[in-house]
């Protein structure tokens, strides 16, 4: 039978073991089977130390068993048999409920694979596959690596290691079955090995020189491809025409400028600068704009929509949250005054209505913010997901800009865009910035902007851990502490991971944006706003005024909760993550976030950012339980020893899969990135970044390319290009 990279693995491997590995590992076709390597290699006297093992990991080892006892259960039917498996310098238990397994003998070679699991405080291996070493593995075992690959409950390594096997064996030689879609150019210009050869290496090395080198190439392949898909999208992009959006003197823009009661920094004159240039091209604008926590990107955003506004276009500002998007909204029509209010009794007839649409509305309001949009009376429109409803139509959509543009799905993003009779401007804002490699992978058909100055005049936060299991006196000076800046006049954030009633949590935070998993099984809960408030009721903060807000309150208690908080009429407000991002409040100056080690890096710097937003010196406190010597202590200890958010964006990718980076988080979906790190091969993505747009710079594209047209098509039908084309 003759086999190729399309040929689907139930024609090599058998329809039974085909269909697991297509349900479990998403493994399809030869080329799925070839591009799932290893993710270690294994050898003996060199067995993965039980002590680096985490509860609920599940692992692979190679061992020796060394000894076997069966015993019958004293408070239960049945027998239990305790195999010690070691490598010479270290060992693990593992444990058999009524199985036997009669090749578990003293002296044998195995490959043991299981979740890592705790018995009176030791760590074991319940339950594990096992595979011994036979004469029938002799080829294998005599090579001084063997690979360890991803693998499942039912789909084990040595299952996977063999099937690559009978695969290799059964195409003879791999330059048959594997074209190299990379030019031999390029290959020779970065010393590569062809794709053959570094397929071969990875899945039968003999050294780990020869995994390095594989390893190389099969990044290059993934870089490439990446960059080619987002290459393209730049080009096309600057065939689409949009409409120009020229700055107009004496418009609405000017009258902004005039209302701030602030200078603009020079960032952001700068950065202003740049857009205003952009949008007066017919080009549309593709723009990130990060920045740190308080740089002041939204000015920025409204000075551009401004300019759209005073060209006749419409400006969308799509927010996460209503509580955010209110507040946008507030700020907005405030500082226009008159100019916010054309068509009112005291609007002025040459400014624009902001219009506010969200899913509380009730249905006359939605009704009359429905026809604003659409016969374009509203010139600025804020929203949150209700802005993407089929209802909503615009009459000139000219600009989208997204804030907070993490906590937003692709889909969503590009459901707005596409509400342009033509495509807009579209600015996308962070707060919290982004390594540089993540920008030219994740970013790369965007040009980016950056803030780094902020404003005069802020007060600047102060941050500590507070390790309660080790200092459990610290959390009393802690509240102390909040309870002095409230006699002075100002006001605190607590904030905890939930809300609390029962065990869900809608806001509560998840390993994607870099928390840790659970430890253990018995983890207490995650402690919740409605119990920490009432306890500080009674407790250390007893006499003040404290109030609760979290997502399950409604619009307008959510509304009327913040409006009460900003007039100074609440002292403490306890609240989940609703008020992670945007909310401004000038006066608060002390945060307290309560089980700090639940929430990722990137989410402790926005909570923080919540403080000292006026002339006071400001204080965050991160309680947590972990150990300071932990990896999570040593993760919260970063976080308060440095502001830089750039500094923290990078150690926020240390601790997320990088994955998630690249648009699995978002999409649900494996993100299709295997080798490539984005903290390791910069200079490699930066080559590909260069070398993909040489080759699309002629007018053919990539035709004179195949292999690598059909990479890019490849990816094009993964979930990685749903991503990559809506971001």
């Amino acid at each position: 039978m003759a086999v190729d990279m399309s040929t689907r693995l139930d024609r090599v491997l058998g329809a039974k073991t085909a269909k697991v590995m297509a349900e479990q590992l998403a493994l399809h076709t030869v080329r799925d089977l070839l591009r799932h390597y290893p993710r270690k290699y294994a050898r003996r006297g060199e067995m993965t130390k039980l002590e680096d093992l985490q509860v609920g990991d599940r692992v692979t080892v190679l061992a020796q068993v060394r000894k076997v006892s069966t015993r019958k259960m004293r408070n239960r039917p049945g027998s239990l048999t305790e195999v010690t498996v070691g490598d010479g310098a270290n060992s693990m238990q593992l444990v058999f409920f009524n199985r036997k397994h009669a090749g578990l003998r003293e002296g044998a070679w195995g490959l043991f694979a299981g979740t890592v699991g705790e018995y009176r405080k030791s760590k074991q291996f319940a339950h594990p596959d096992c595979h011994l070493m036979t004469g029938d593995d002799d080829e294998d075992w005599a090579r001084a690596l063997i690979p360890l690959y991803p693998a499942t409950r039912d789909v084990s390594s040595w299952v996977i290691q063999r099937s690559v096997k009978l695969l290799l064996n059964h195409s003879g030689n791999l330059a048959d079955l594997v074209d190299d879609p990379l030019p031999e150019e390029i290959r020779a210009r970065h010393g590569l090995l062809s794709l053959p050869a570094a397929l071969l290496d990875i899945h039968r090395p003999t050294t780990m020189d020869d995994v390095e080198r594989a390893s190389h190439r099969l990044k290059w392949d993934e870089a490439i491809t990446l960059q080619l898909t987002l290459a393209g999208r730049r080009k096309a992009a600057a065939l689409e025409p949009g409409i120009a959006r020229p700055r107009r003197p004496g418009g609405l823009l000017d009258a902004v400028d005039a209302a701030l009661p602030f200078a603009l920094t020079e960032g952001q004159r700068e950065v202003g600068e740049e857009l205003a240039a952009e949008l007066a091209r017919e080009q549309p604008m593709h723009r990130l704009l990060q920045g740190e926590v308080g740089s002041g990107k939204t000015v920025v955003a409204l000075r551009a929509m401004a300019q759209v506004v005073d060209a006749g276009g419409q400006a969308a500002l799509l927010a996460p949250t209503e509580v955010l998007a209110a507040q946008h909204a507030r700020g907005i029509r405030a500082l226009l005054g008159p100019l916010g209010r054309a068509g009112e009794l005291d609007g002025d007839p040459a400014g624009t209505r902001v219009t506010l649409l969200t899913g509380s509305l009730k249905a006359a309001a939605r009704r009359a913010a429905l026809a604003e949009v659409a016969e374009g009376h509203a010139g600025i429109v804020v929203g949150t997901h209700a802005l993407l409803q089929e209802t909503v139509e615009f009459a000139d959509l000219g600009l989208v800009v997204v804030d907070e543009q993490h906590r937003f799905g692709v889909e969503q993003r590009d459901a707005l865009r596409a509400k342009g009779n033509r495509p807009p401007h579209v600015l996308v804002m962070t707060a919290t910035p982004i390594p540089r490699t993540v920008a030219m992978t994740v970013y790369g058909d965007l040009e980016t902007s950056t803030l780094r100055q902020l404003p005069s005049g802020r007060g600047g936060v102060a941050s500590s851990v507070v390790p309660v299991r080790e200092k459990p006196n610290w959390l009393d000076r802690a509240w102390e502490r909040l309870r002095e800046e409230v006699a002075a006049g100002r006001q605190a954030y607590v904030v905890c991971p939930r809300i609390g009633e029962d065990a869900g949590a809608e806001e509560e935070p998840d390993d994607a944006d870099g928390a840790p998993a659970a430890e253990s099984e018995d983890r207490r809960p995650p402690l919740a706003v409605l119990d920490v408030a009432e306890a500080l009721r009674e407790g250390p903060l007893a006499g003040l005024r404290l109030e609760v807000l979290h997502g399950r309150m409604t619009p307008e208690d959510k509304e009327a909760r913040m409006r009460g908080f900003a007039a100074g009429e609440v002292d403490v407000l306890v609240a989940t993550t609703v008020v992670e991002v945007g909310v401004d409040v000038p006066n608060a100056t002390v945060m307290v976030v309560m089980d700090a080690d639940r929430f990722g890096v990137s989410q402790l710097h926005q909570l923080r950012g919540r403080v000292a937003r006026g002339k006071h010196q400001g204080l965050c406190l991160l309680v947590s339980e972990a150990a300071t010597s932990s990896a999570t202590g040593q993760r919260l200890a970063a976080v308060a020893a440095t502001s830089d958010g750039f500094e923290l964006a990078r150690l926020d990718l240390e601790t997320r899969r990088e994955g998630d980076v690249l648009g699995a988080a978002q999409s649900g979906r494996r993100s299709g990135v295997r080798m490539l790190s984005l903290l390791e091969d910069e200079e490699l993505i930066a080559e590909a970044r260069t070398e993909a747009t040489d080759l699309l710079a002629g007018d053919r594209g990539l035709a004179d390319f195949p292999g690598l047209a059909m990479e890019v098509a490849a990816l094009a039908t993964d979930e990685r290009a749903e991503y990559l084309e809506k971001a």
